[in-house]
């Protein structure tokens, strides 16, 4: 008879022990159930990070894409020359006093029906853009030999006109109550019947500056002050930051004078930004007398609200270099300052480009600092250079959220995306000059 060998066990705890056991194990099922709790609500908190982010991204672009396009209406413009030169003269003052609104009201005539009498003619020119008259009249200017001629050119419409086409502008609304009246609406159906009106990404929109008309405003001047005033903070604000967190950190002794810099640069980080606007109204509008509306007092305005970051995160950046990296260049008999520029500021270098990253991030959405000294002044031309009156992309959406033209809403939407991709391609190139200059020990 075959016997099997028997394994031995632990005697299992009783009494006390027991019971000491089944209270570590419940502590235990406590702290993890907690863990798991709390990983939920940063899962949670992360999630719900993310869709308001979508949300916003979601309504800026269901709202914004309508301003990327504008409707044209194909016409066939007569440059009649009883109209534009009467004498036949050709002075460039004479084409240029011309009345071209009465060519596009005299073009629309032929194509719609039931368009006599004064009050159908202006019923008729308030289908086309006023800026459409100017652009007739920059053709006329670049090339005269158009007097006498037929062309087909696509005019800019209304904005009433565009909301229509576009859906935003309701026809079960009553006529009192909207600026179409039924009349023009049947012209537009007419016209677009014929195939005359379409709708077309707006040339406007990026490449003019602002304007009183919405559907002839556009964000290119915004633009170039933005890069102007950006451009301006960059070059001043990185090198002089860079600099003095260097001399605070390596050069600099440890005393009363210093611990108060060092209060003041903390506290400079923190004042409000409108405050930085009222500093430059004081002293480089009234004090230097720098011209207003311009991008180098906007620059120099920035500059000292981001120094402050720029200088703590530098100095942040050259703390976090090991202390053996000097020890290192000193004991192979490298000066102080040899030290410094060939070791710990190309490795102290990607944490200051984040400092200026978020320096300038904060810069190129700032307001209240800009309105200050002026920037929020009514900017049509396209500055040419950085002494040239402008505005920024910050302010022309806070012109354009003000306006009363409902046209102005997508308009706003759109600007805002702009500004959005504005810093996202400025982010994306400082993180990638970072990454470049980046050194790993």
């Amino acid at each position: 008879m075959n016997s099997q060998p028997i394994s031995p066990q632990a005697p299992s705890p009783t009494g006390p022990a027991q019971l000491g056991v089944d209270a570590v194990r419940a502590r235990l099922r406590k702290r993890n159930a907690a863990a798991r709790r709390f990983r939920l609500l940063c899962q949670a908190a992360v999630a719900c990070s993310l869709g308001f982010l979508f949300l916003l991204l979601a309504t800026l672009c269901l709202r914004g894409y309508q301003g990327f396009f504008q409707t044209l209406i194909e016409v066939d413009i007569f440059f009649d020359p009883q109209v534009l030169d009467p004498d036949g003269s050709g002075d460039a003052e004479v084409l240029a006093s011309a009345n071209y609104g009465s060519l596009i009201r005299s073009s629309l005539q032929e194509i719609l029906p039931d368009t006599e009498g004064r009050r159908a003619r202006r019923a008729l020119g308030e289908l086309v853009s006023l800026g459409a008259a100017y652009e007739l009249q920059n053709r006329v200017a670049a090339d005269p030999a158009l007097v006498g001629t037929t062309q087909a050119l696509s005019l800019v419409a209304s904005d009433e006109v565009d909301l229509l086409i576009k859906g935003e502008l309701s026809r079960e609304v009553e006529e009192s109550e909207r600026r179409l009246s039924d009349l023009q609406i049947a012209w537009v159906d007419a016209l677009d019947a014929q195939g005359r009106v379409r709708t077309r990404l707006s040339r406007y929109f990026f490449t003019s500056g602002d304007s009183r008309e919405p559907e002839m405003a556009g964000v290119w001047g915004a633009v170039v002050g933005s890069a102007y005033t950006m451009l301006i903070t960059l070059l001043l604000s990185f090198p002089l930051g860079v600099a003095t967190a260097v001399y605070l950190e390596e050069f600099a002794g440890k005393n009363r004078w210093t611990d108060l810099i060092e209060i003041n640069i903390n506290n400079l980080a923190a004042v409000p930004s409108i405050v930085y606007g009222l500093l430059g109204l004081a002293l480089f509008l009234n004090v230097f007398g720098l011209p207003r509306s311009a991008p180098l007092v906007g620059g120099l305005v920035l500059t000292l609200m981001t120094l402050p970051i720029i200088i703590i995160a530098s100095r942040a950046a050259l703390r976090a270099v090991p202390p053996s990296i000097r020890e290192a260049a000193y004991g192979l008999g490298a000066s102080p300052m040899q030290a410094l520029v060939h070791h710990i500021l190309p490795l102290a270098l990607p944490g200051m480009l984040t400092g200026t990253i978020i320096g300038m991030a904060r810069a190129l959405g700032e307001t209240a600092p800009l309105l200050m000294i002026g920037m929020v002044a009514f900017i049509v031309d396209v500055p040419q250079g950085p002494l040239d009156p402008a505005t920024v992309l910050p302010v022309q959406v806070y012109l354009w959220a003000d306006s009363p033209e409902r046209a102005f809403e997508a308009k706003t939407s759109a600007a805002i995306l702009v500004l959005l991709t504005f810093l996202i391609l400025m982010n994306t190139l400082a993180v990638a000059l970072r990454k470049k200059a980046e050194r790993r020990w």
